[in-house]
């Protein structure tokens, strides 16, 4: 039996059949799939002439641009792992990722240089081994992307894969503050592919403007998929988000599709009616709201604005891929549910402590069942073993289901909170604010904010006799935490007036439901 192909491949195939069509661009560039298949090769057999080997780790640091795509297919081409690193983070959690998954090359853009330089003595990687991504000229100890690429032939890498091999390694935040490292296959990813094309319904013709970041798994989810199907891929190469930009973009790349939180699609619908009349949306066929729940408001305003489209939600996770839909024609009658399990997926379960399936009605974590998840988490085990119950996984998720088999979410990911599209989990806030010598508890939830969905909140209890304000807590925070991470407000209460379990935990959803 043919095993299932990777993207590498499928984008060798691509380049035969369709080779002057354009296949993946942003707003500087674009590259037909022949060129971009070439360039995939270059990179490919660049990294492997560097001394990398079927599996090594090279992580990527960079703002949207379309060298993700030839990154991403380079390293399916040559067995390597990609492991995306989000530009926001701090040079501590870099370091961190670099050191856990044994990174052997490291690419990163000329405008994130300073995250590296204050922690590049700490490196274990081989000098020759970084790679500078950019216009300007390659600081010293770097070799330039182009050059590398240059001194590679466009020949096809003699790597093979196998659909159970890692192809992408990608952290997500854990409930611990520490990174978790999400092993995710090529195969899982040709499943995940169909399982898109089939259910929301993409085809060859389409067009994908990738808006989210390149180093999250919805860019990568989606480029995979369009992708794999001859379609075409741009890359919202913006490093921060213009809601009339935004529009703009949509019609002059004739997108017919692209993913967005809700933040984005609020902040598109505030422009006067004379800006949105001023950029045609003929084009756009399908739109995603992704990550957070969007208001009824929203979105009727959304599919008054893009009169030619259709509206759809999903839920899914780094690790579990896409595990529900709610299609068009159920967005105002299921209003804040995420919809129901996916094409090709198995039914989803509800368990309570016990491993019990709740009533209907009733809240339980949520098990999905679905056959694109990922491997297991990068040299965590436990980790792993404590995500399954056999065949199906939780990452932490509690919701509901009505009596039409329609899923609610009702708590994110162990009070995880999402602000513009961002994961951020209290734990980690927590344990820096914990650090402050005035503190001597805290807790960190999301409070609603019209423009983010929702903001960083701490709550603090001070140590016996001290006094700070609000700014003091935020400014002790800058150089401690990433600028999305950082808490928005503080409240000072009581040791009383903290809500806690029989066993001293904090009960975070009391304290968002005082909000």
């Amino acid at each position: 039996m043919t095993p299932l192909l990777s993207m590498g491949e499928t984008l060798s195939v691509n380049a035969y059949l369709y080779p002057d069509k354009i296949g993946a661009c942003d707003l500087r560039r674009s590259m037909s799939f022949r060129v971009w298949n070439q360039r995939a090769c270059r990179l490919a057999n660049a990294l492997l002439g560097l001394g990398l080997v079927k599996g090594d780790r090279i992580a990527v640091l960079a703002y949207n641009c379309v060298e993700w795509m030839e990154i991403y297919a380079a390293t399916a081409k040559a067995g390597l792992v990609a492991v995306p690193i989000n530009f926001r983070l701090l040079g501590d959690d870099v370091l961190y990722i670099l050191n856990d998954c044994a990174a052997r090359a490291l690419i990163v853009q000329d405008e994130l240089l300073d995250s590296v330089a204050a922690i590049r003595d700490l490196l274990s990687i081989p000098g020759s081994n970084l790679i500078h991504l950019g216009p300007t000229a390659a600081p010293a100890g770097f070799t330039a992307y182009e050059s590398l690429l240059g001194m590679a032939a466009d020949t096809e890498p003699p790597a093979k894969t196998k659909p159970e091999d890692t192809w992408v390694l990608m952290y997500t935040s854990g409930t611990t503050g520490k990174p978790k490292g999400a092993m995710r296959s090529h195969g899982s990813h040709a499943l995940l592919n169909f399982a898109t094309l089939l259910d929301m319904v993409f085809s060859r013709d389409d067009t994908c403007l990738l808006v989210m970041p390149m180093c999250h798994a919805n860019s990568l989810n989606f480029a995979s998929a369009f992708s794999y199907t001859g379609a075409t891929c741009c890359v919202y190469d913006r490093k921060s988000f213009d809601p009339e930009h935004m529009l703009q973009a949509l019609s002059e790349t004739h997108s017919t599709f692209t993913s967005l939180v809700p933040t984005h699609y609020v902040m598109m619908m505030a422009l006067s009616q004379t800006l949105k009349a001023k950029y045609p949306a003929d084009c756009v066929r399908k739109l995603l709201i992704s990550s957070a729940p969007a208001r009824r408001d929203t979105k009727i305003a959304i599919m008054e604005q893009f009169r030619n489209s259709q509206l759809l939600e999903l839920y899914g996770s780094t690790e579990q891929g896409w595990a529900t839909l709610l299609r068009p024609s159920e967005q105002l009658s299921k209003l804040g549910s995420v919809g129901r399990e996916f094409t090709g997926s198995g039914r989803i379960r509800l368990l309570d402590e016990e491993g019990c399936e709740v009533p209907e009605g009733e809240v339980g974590e949520l098990y999905s069942r679905t056959p694109w998840c990922f491997e297991g988490y990068w040299n965590l085990p436990e980790k792993t073993a404590e995500a399954f119950r056999g065949s199906y996984l939780s990452v932490g998720d509690m919701a509901r289901r009505d009596a039409d088999g329609f899923y609610t979410l009702v708590d994110r990911k162990n009070n995880m909170i999402i602000s513009g599209g961002e994961n951020i989990y209290p734990s980690e806030i927590e344990n820096v604010l914990g650090g402050h010598p005035k503190i001597r508890d805290v807790a960190v939830i999301g409070r609603p904010d019209a423009k983010w969905g929702e903001a960083v909140h701490a709550v603090v209890i001070l140590r016996e006799g001290e006094t700070t304000t609000e700014g003091e807590i935020v400014e002790w925070c800058s150089a401690r935490l990433a600028k999305y991470k950082r808490p928005k407000s503080v409240a000072f209460i009581a040791e009383s007036e903290m809500p806690r379990t029989a066993t001293g935990k904090i009960q975070h959803r009391i304290l968002k439901s005082r909000q």
